[in-house]
């Protein structure tokens, strides 16, 4: 019989409603079943959602469903992290509010995400800007205050001079602010900080056990700390001043190449280089011009190197009589060791340049490893490689290591060196000079100095009463919410008008969902109950600072006796973007972008062209890129679900590309996963009247057989795809499957089907449609309910396979744990020790029993047997 075409409009809004009001989705804190804490990072209300956002959270979304469908309590949170710059500029630039602008926005992406049937708990959403969530913020830093993690000290910003704001390294670019592209200048300010410092070493160590994690992640997170052993070398000033010190002290990791220094470069904010420019007018232009660069290492590095020649000279420790230059210079920071390095042009490409710009000696003090003996020859490029020390007096004919020590020796000996460990991280800085902010709670006394906001008086409420007619921030220029008496002395007083950088509202959401209305940040036991998240999804450009400060913050809540945990998130992934090609004409040499849907595409034999709707306008069909709003190769999300539906939109983004590559968004790709679905409604809706009254079951005998044995092959491997993300690969097996099928229904549609093959078909379809539940949730309920079924599919459990139907493809591996068995695993035949190994290591008996420790080892009997020694 023929069938009506699936329709999406009518169905995706039906389920909605129907899942909310059963509130399948909002869970019990107290519910015995097992914990699964899925998480995605939640996202800033910019007003719309984007295709990245639906490829994130449909990856998350399956991974719910999967672990509930499996009998987890399964978490699955969302909320906006809804303070920032962009609101407040907002607010100036469109006459409004950024309180107005935010929630509006945030109504706008509920909207949104509700359309795409999220299993989320909707009732433990919040925004950072809630005052409730920033009243407890409020409350960690008055605990962090207390417990010496939080501090106040003058420092270097950068301070974009048309916004009047600091902004951190991330948001200079080019030397100039994101937002308003005016030139940055450095700035000394008194600002707020975390001492994210003292726990330096245990963010770097900890690393190691966070084998959750991307490898990629992990040293992105190394690099940053940047632990580096080395030693301070005392250079000793030839012809000291007056005023000026006896030495200059630098911290070096590479001691042994003393021997091939030429000069010392120091910050242009090295006392020394500032004692200087009192009397040289020359030397002041140009720390005002390495001031213009702002902080950031990493347009430090990119600028042209320029020194200044102090005049002054320091005695070479190592080489008697010899002396070396000191130059002021843009490259050294003050902020890094001790705001002084030697340069040896030689091995290191930095140095070389600034060398041969300035006219100083390049003298190799390293030989390669296969040639001992030979010099290496220094062009334009630095031999920066492994080697053994040439002439290098007591050191020659070490390597790196063994020289290092032995100079450190030797040069501690002569009273100017100590050995150091330095990290590259920094304290970091949380002020912002903002409105749209969570507040500081502390008020200035002229009297009592700085004084934290009694905890009774929290929370400190931003005013709603400012105006945006000026730049800068509008706390400063309230007339009455910046005066409040001293809490200690009762005399006039002012309220701290900084804000807290926007870092600090995703640095403990995680931890503020499992208890999201509690009076206190957390409820201690709750949080550790649910904590550390199992799975954390993001994009990867938060894979350092937002990552970084998460785990300082897990420490420190801690240490204040909120958590008892150090690390929030056991497993990490980050996936790939969503790009999609670009289309321009030509205008005068300068390109006009176009949309997607301002063009038609055709298909020809010498290939693909483009032109523009209405005007027949040839277009040209470019690159590959990230959609962007400035190249208009977006697609909204709101189109795609209007025209295919959510299920549809969701298929293709699993489907196309493993979930850590980029996919390609394309009109062909989500109308063969349209074309999908129509595939599966019919052949079910076709037979629907039969299947409904057949008893499903398995057959183990000829071609019924051969189904249940897929059916339940399938089963298996997709629920283990799911489990380690290859959502493709679990795509490519329901496609199988479905195509398997086809010939069986319509036996059973004739009529011909015998009684085996039409329970082993009923079965087959059931199978199919409670694994496709997670990836496409409203087709699948509407299709379990064509079957014949009366239950939501979002309740039902993951099918379980029989394990001898899929015998010859398996290995059979009881357990142990400290030698008693507590599981069995079944694993393809072909499997490795280290697939072996990994698989023990997922089985819910395992992970309940390490309870989030590492095993001390993983002993396995080839196909006999596997314990797990804990």
């Amino acid at each position: 019989m023929a069938i009506e075409r699936y329709n999406p409009r009518e169905v995706e809004p039906r389920w909605q409603k129907a899942w909310d009001e059963a509130r399948i989705f909002e869970i019990d804190n107290d519910d015995p079943k097992p914990k699964y804490y899925m998480l995605e990072m939640f996202p800033y209300p910019s007003g719309r959602i984007h295709m990245g956002h639906v490829r994130n959270y449909a990856m998350g979304d399956v991974v719910a469903r999967y672990r509930r469908a499996k009998g987890y309590n399964v978490l699955h949170p969302m909320g906006w992290d809804a303070f920032g710059m962009p609101a407040e500029n907002a607010a100036r630039d469109n006459n409004t509010h950024p309180k107005g602008w935010t929630y509006s926005n945030i109504d706008t992406m509920r909207r949104q995400l509700k359309s795409m049937g999220l299993s989320l708990d909707w009732s433990r959403e919040f925004a950072t800007c809630d005052v409730e969530y920033y009243h407890q913020q409020q409350a960690l830093f008055l605990d962090f205050l207390e417990a010496g993690l939080v501090y106040r000290r003058k420092s270097k910003v950068n301070w974009d001079p048309v916004d009047m704001t600091v902004l951190a390294n991330e948001q200079v670019e080019n030397g100039r602010g994101w937002r308003s592209g005016a030139v940055v200048e450095q700035r000394e300010l008194v600002q707020w900080f975390f001492r994210i410092t003292e726990y330096a070493t245990d963010l770097l160590e900890s690393l190691d056990e966070l084998d959750g994690w991307p490898e990629k992640v992990r040293l992105m997170q190394r690099n940053w700390i940047g632990r580096s052993r080395g030693a301070r070398v005392t250079f000793p000033l030839v012809e000291r001043q007056d005023g000026t010190a006896d030495s200059i002290v630098c911290f070096s990791t590479r001691p042994d190449t003393l021997y091939g220094a030429s000069f010392l470069a120091i910050s242009a904010e090295h006392p020394v280089a500032l004692e200087r420019a009192e009397s040289v007018p020359e030397l002041r232009e140009f720390i005002a011009e390495c001031r213009k660069l702002g902080t950031s290492a990493a347009e430090v590095e990119k600028a042209e190197k320029r020194g200044f020649d102090l005049g002054l000279t320091v005695a070479h420790p190592f080489i008697e009589g010899k002396q070396l230059p000191v130059y002021a210079a843009n490259f050294v920071l003050m902020d890094y060791g001790t705001g002084a390095v030697f340069g040896c042009p030689a091995h290191d490409q930095r140095d070389l340049e600034f060398a041969r710009k300035y006219g100083l000696e390049v003298t190799p003090v390293l030989a390669p490893l296969d040639a001992p003996d030979q010099p290496v020859a220094v062009s334009d490029t630095a031999f920066v490689d492994d080697g053994v020390l040439i002439n290098s007096g007591p050191l020659s004919g070490l390597r790196k290591d063994a020289a290092i020590e032995k100079a450190i020796e030797i040069l501690a000996g002569k009273g100017l060196a100590v050995a150091e460990t330095n990290f590259r991280l920094r304290d970091w800085g949380i002020s912002r000079q903002r409105y749209w902010g969570c507040p500081i709670p502390v008020i200035h006394c002229d009297d009592c100095g700085v004084v934290p906001v009694p905890k009774s008086d929290l929370p400190v409420r931003l005013p709603d009463d400012v105006l945006f007619d000026k730049p800068g921030n509008p706390l400063d220029r309230h007339p009455t919410w910046r005066n409040v008496p001293c809490p200690v002395c009762g005399k006039e007083a002012r309220r701290e008008t900084d804000t807290m950088d926007t870092f600090v509202d995703s640095s403990w959401y995680f931890a503020r969902f499992t208890a999201p209305r509690a009076d206190t940040p957390t409820l201690p036991a709750t949080a550790n109950a649910w904590l550390p998240v199992d799975l954390y999804i993001g994009g990867v450009e938060h894979a350092i600072l937002h990552l970084l400060y998460s785990r300082f913050f897990t420490r420190g809540m801690q240490a204040t006796g909120h958590l008892d945990l150090k690390e929030p998130f056991r497993g990490m992934f980050t996936q790939g973007m969503v790009v999609h090609e670009t289309y321009q004409i030509d205008r005068d040499g300068r390109p006009e972008w176009l949309a997607p849907t301002e063009i038609n595409i055709s298909e020809k034999e010498g290939g693909r062209s483009a032109e523009r709707i209405g005007t027949g306008e040839p277009v040209r069909i470019g690159a590959i890129e990230k959609m962007s709003k400035s190249k208009k190769n977006v697609v909204d999300p709101d189109d795609i679900i209007a025209t295919y539906g959510a299920d549809t939109a969701r298929f293709f983004m699993l489907s196309d590309s493993p979930p850590e590559r980029d996919v390609i968004w394309t009109a062909a790709g989500v109308e063969g996963a349209h074309r999908f679905v129509q595939k599966i409604w019919r052949l079910l809706g076709e037979s629907a009247s039969q299947l409904a009254a057949i008893q499903a079951g398995a057959a183990d005998q000829g071609a019924a057989g051969d189904l249940s044995r897929l059916a339940h092959k399938t089963v298996s491997a997709v629920a283990t795809d799911i489990e380690k993300l290859a959502f493709n690969k679990a795509v490519a097996r329901i496609y199988e499957l479905v195509n398997a099928l086809a010939a069986p229904l319509s036996e059973v549609r004739a009529g011909r089907a015998t009684p085996e093959m039409q329970a082993a078909v009923k079965q087959a379809c059931e199978y199919l449609l409670r694994i496709l539940a997670p990836m496409m949730p409203h087709f699948a309920e509407e299709c379990w309910r064509l079957i014949g079924k009366s239950t939501m599919i979002a309740l039902e459990p993951w099918p379980a396979h029989d394990e001898t139907l899929i015998a010859e493809d398996l290995l059979h591996l009881p357990v142990q744990i400290n030698g008693k068995k507590r599981a069995d695993l079944a694993i393809e035949a072909s499997a490795g020790p280290e697939e072996i190994e990994a698989a023990v290591l997922a089985l819910d008996a395992v992970c309940l029993a390490l309870d989030g420790k590492q095993p001390k080892k993983v002993i396995i009997v080839p196909k006999r047997i596997v314990n797990v020694v804990i």
